[in-house]
């Protein structure tokens, strides 16, 4: 049979799907944009959905779909911002790795930081893992700066925030010797944001440091907060974080040089139970109990003790937090081989 008039109702064309839907509106002109918003006013079934006012509020969340994560809109400060979902956490793993999780990049995280580098120091730890998964939201960029130049050595520039003027800029260097200047290794995933975006970024731009995990945010912004009545709050990005020759992180996010990710709900485990614990019963395997001449003497079998311990569920396994094991791995292989050989 012939086919149906391109403008009748018997030729409803699929929907795109909003990645698709996005990149053609991307291509119309100005003037079919401005045609296709008088047709919506003009035959939309529900004239005042379409109206003025419906255009206007329809344009508003287009606007914080499209601009995200550069703005944002909370309800009754349900939006919190540089708030620590869980605690500084501090540990020397396999007896060298030191290992940090700020939690948040705030000045009493920073005190908490010097003291856990002072402390590597006197115990001769020679490789950093700094745990930026999940430490989101908008701070003080100075704060994350100070966190760099513990690691970064002096006269580097470390980003520049800008604003769409250029000449509005605020630039922030390492105006000081490292405190640490061994090994680092930088863990993200898709929380990662903010100053803790710049903070990854420049680590690996001045000290050379791995990132292992997944992309950031994308949200190296700094946000100006407007409040628009009935508890509801606009933030909106009025500058960008950019880095020296890599350019900005806002929208992309950063890319790991090392891409794993972890079910968001064992990676919160993990976090929750290592507040207590530490982190490395989720990183190194427990040595299964073997035979030795002890257990002869005693007449014992500690595997078959092993093996019933299990059945009644007093060894339950636990999760292992997979991309912390990968950045172990990592820092063993290198110190492996960057060892000098021996002279004969």
């Amino acid at each position: 049979p012939q086919a149906a008039p391109e403008n009748t109702p018997d030729a409803t064309p699929t929907p795109a799907p909003p990645s698709s839907r996005r990149e053609i509106v991307d291509n119309l002109s100005p003037e079919d944009v401005e045609k296709a918003i008088q047709a919506i006013q003009k035959s939309f079934l529900d004239g005042e959905v379409a109206g003025e006012a419906g255009l206007r509020r329809a344009a508003l969340e287009g606007l914080l779909v499209r601009l995200n994560p550069g703005l944002l809109v909370s309800q009754d400060g349900s939006q919190q911002v540089g708030t620590a979902a869980f605690p500084y956490l501090s540990e020397i793993l396999d007896a060298h790795i030191g290992y940090v999780r700020p939690g948040v990049l705030d000045k009493t995280a920073l005190d908490q930081f010097d003291a856990s580098l002072k402390s590597f120091a006197e115990k001769n730890v020679d490789a950093l893992i700094l745990d930026l998964r999940g430490v989101g939201g908008a701070g003080d960029f100075e704060t994350a700066a100070d966190f760099a130049r513990r690691l970064a050595p002096r006269g580097k520039l470390l980003f520049t925030l800008q604003k769409p003027s250029a000449k509005q800029e605020r630039i922030f260097t390492s105006n000081q010797d490292p405190v640490f200047d061994e090994l680092v290794v930088v863990l993200t995933d898709a929380r990662t944001s903010g100053p803790a975006e710049a903070l990854a970024a420049t680590l690996r731009v001045n000290t050379g440091a791995m990132v292992i995990g997944a992309d950031t945010a994308g949200a190296a912004v700094e946000l100006e907060q407007f409040t628009l009545g009935k508890g509801v709050t606009l933030q909106i990005a009025v500058a960008q974080v950019l880095l020296p020759e890599a350019g900005p992180l806002f929208p992309g996010g950063l890319k790991p040089d090392i891409a794993i990710s972890l079910p968001a709900a064992v990676q919160e485990q993990i976090f929750r139970e290592s507040t207590e614990k530490g982190v490395s019963q989720f990183v190194f395997e427990t040595e299964r109990r073997r035979m030795n001449e002890a257990s002869l003497v005693a007449n014992t079998n500690p595997e078959i003790e092993s093996a019933q311990a299990a059945l009644r569920g007093r060894a339950a396994t636990l999760p292992k937090d997979t991309i912390l094991q990968r950045a172990v791995d990592l820092v063993t292989a290198i110190q492996f081989y960057s060892k000098k050989p021996a002279t004969r």
